[in-house]
Parts: structure tokens; sequence; C-alpha cells
């Protein structure tokens, strides 16, 4: 399948890995490229730019496809050295760069004279003419749906994808809530030019993480995530467990009052003791509603596959037939 983001990245299928953090190691993103998407090792999972080229040497090793770099923008009182992991990307030849959080558009002019390609994960149709505006050649437009952080808009894919065809001039994707090839189809027909999945890449045999989580996104329906942090603006989607429940209660109790101090325990460097250490109730971690689309713990060859045959059917033999035409 050719789309404008399979040639923009050079990839067979529209379908990428997008950055979690403890997740996107070099094993996923090159199982993701090696089975013709596009796969991201997550940039601030390593703890310094030195950890980082490393791990872009380890997933070039695994690789001979495309893959790319998460960067995520966040609001701090220290920053990460940002000029130094972008030094690392540079340096390991990498030529796309998922960026996510706050605008990256102090960073782009580095990016662009190095050659690559940024796609922006934008949870609203202005930030994603914003990032149109600064430079990014693509645009990831995260629906309500997603795991993780959704923004304060609250509007699902099937809105906002129509939408962001009507205002954009870049290619984007659709991301949040897909795990099928019917999901992909419906992302194409809505005008975006691929997906990017992050929830239904953890549950595949390649995923370095614990079993307990993969088991758990199984056994999770559409019906188990939970949105915490509502009242400070910082609104994340996460799976339902103990620590959520505390979160939650603190969130009533407290109402505006609430202060991220209040819930630092549950949130705060929690994500190496879920996805090693597999201890599924010590804080919240990022889910998807697409849990409940999830059954299985494929390799990710075998996922890819199935969602791009199934995607061929449907264009060619269902929705054909609903033409009248034959193939």
């Amino acid at each position: 399948m050719k789309t404008k983001i399979t040639e923009l990245f050079n990839i067979e299928h529209p379908i990428i890995q997008g950055g979690m953090h403890y997740v996107g190691f070099a094993e996923l993103a090159a199982a993701v490229s090696n089975a013709g998407g596009l796969g991201f090792i997550t940039g601030l999972t390593q703890k310094t730019p030195d950890d980082l080229a490393n791990e872009i040497a380890r997933c070039h090793e695994m690789t001979d496809k495309p893959f790319g770099v998460n960067l995520t923008f966040l609001p701090a009182f220290t920053d990460p050295p940002y000029p130094e992991y972008i030094q690392a990307i540079i340096e390991g030849g990498i030529k796309a760069v998922e960026t996510a959080g706050r605008s990256p558009e102090a960073y782009m002019p580095a990016l662009k004279a190095a050659g690559i390609k940024v796609i922006h994960k934008c949870t609203s149709v202005r930030h994603a003419l914003k990032a149109e505006r600064i430079g990014c050649d693509a645009v990831s437009v995260d629906g309500f749906e997603c795991g993780g952080h959704p923004g304060e808009d609250d509007i699902p894919n099937m809105i906002l994808l129509p939408r962001a065809a009507q205002a954009l001039s870049v290619p984007f994707v659709a991301s949040g809530g897909i795990a099928t090839g019917s999901q992909l189809v419906a992302a194409l027909a809505l005008g975006a030019e691929g997906v990017n999945m992050g929830t239904r890449f953890i549950a595949t045999a390649e995923a370095p993480v614990h079993q307990n989580v993969k088991d758990a996104l199984v056994k999770a329906s559409e019906l188990d995530t939970r949105l915490i942090m509502r009242s400070i603006r910082n609104t994340e989607r996460v799976l339902a467990n103990s620590a959520v429940d505390r979160i939650l209660q603190k969130e009533k109790d407290l109402g505006d009052k609430l202060k991220i101090e209040d819930i630092i325990d549950e949130v705060a460097g929690v994500y190496p003791k879920v996805m090693i250490d597999g201890d599924m109730e010590v804080g919240a971690w990022s889910c998807g509603m697409v849990a409940g689309l999830i059954n299985d713990i494929p390799s990710v060859q075998a996922l890819v596959n199935s969602i791009m045959v199934e995607a061929e059917q449907i264009i060619n033999e269902r929705l054909n037939a609903l033409l009248g035409k034959q193939r």
C-alpha cells in the first residue's frame, strides 16, 4: 500500500509505532521496521544522550530498515539536554523523529539541517496547524481514545480526523484507538495517510515488557481505562488499578486544590516498576481504550500482516461490492 506517509518515510506499510516510555526500545522498534512499518525508539527512556546513541546502534544491528527516535518535550524544572539527544540522533543516522509534548520549534533548525523528517503528535487541529507552520513534515493526530495524554478538548477521531483533513496541507496519521485493518481503512477514508499505534504494539511477542503487562492488556476491555489529572489540566488515560483509584479519590477530595505533589507517589518513577518488574498496581500507566480490541499477543510481523491483509480485503472486496464493482 502506497500513501504519502509510506513515501515520506520510505516504508512498506502505513503503520507507525509511536514512542512509549520504557516500551520503545530497540527490540520493538526494529521488529516494527522489519515488518514494513516505522518503529521508534523512545529517546528519553534512555537516561543520557550516550545511552541513546548506544540504543540507536543496537537497533541498527537488528534492522537495515528505516526507524526513528521519539523526543517528548515536557515542562520540567530542569530540561533534559535536548541538543545533546538531537546530536546523538543525527550522528546515529536517524532520518525520522517523532516529537510530542511542547512545540519542537526551537529544535527544528537542527533537525531539518540534518535532513530529518519530523512528525509531531498533536491532540487538536490548532496544534497540528502550528506544527505545519513551524516546518513539521507530518502530524500524528491523537484522538481522545488514545492512551497517555489526550489533551483537554476530548475530541474523538471520528471528528478529529476529518477536521484535520479539512485544515492541514501536510500528511497526517491517525493515532489513538487503532488495532485493526478495518480501522486503518477507516482512517484512510477520513483523510489520514496511515496509523500510529502504541498500546497495541505493547501486546506483541517482541515488546520488551513484563508478561504481566501484556496479559493485563489482553484481559482489559474498552471500559477499563480512566482519566486522571483532569483538574490540573494534564489529563492522562491510564489502565484502571488500585493506584489509579487512589488518584481519583484524591482528585475528588481536593478538587481544584489538587497539586501534582499530592499524587507524586502514584505517578513518578512508575514505568520501570510496571514495564520491567511487572507490578500492575504500583502506579498509573498509560493505556488506550484500544485494550478492548486486544485479544492476543502475536509477533509484530503477524500483527502487521493481519492488519494489512484485513485492510486490503475490505477495500478490494467489501467496499467494491457495496458499489457493485468486481475485483
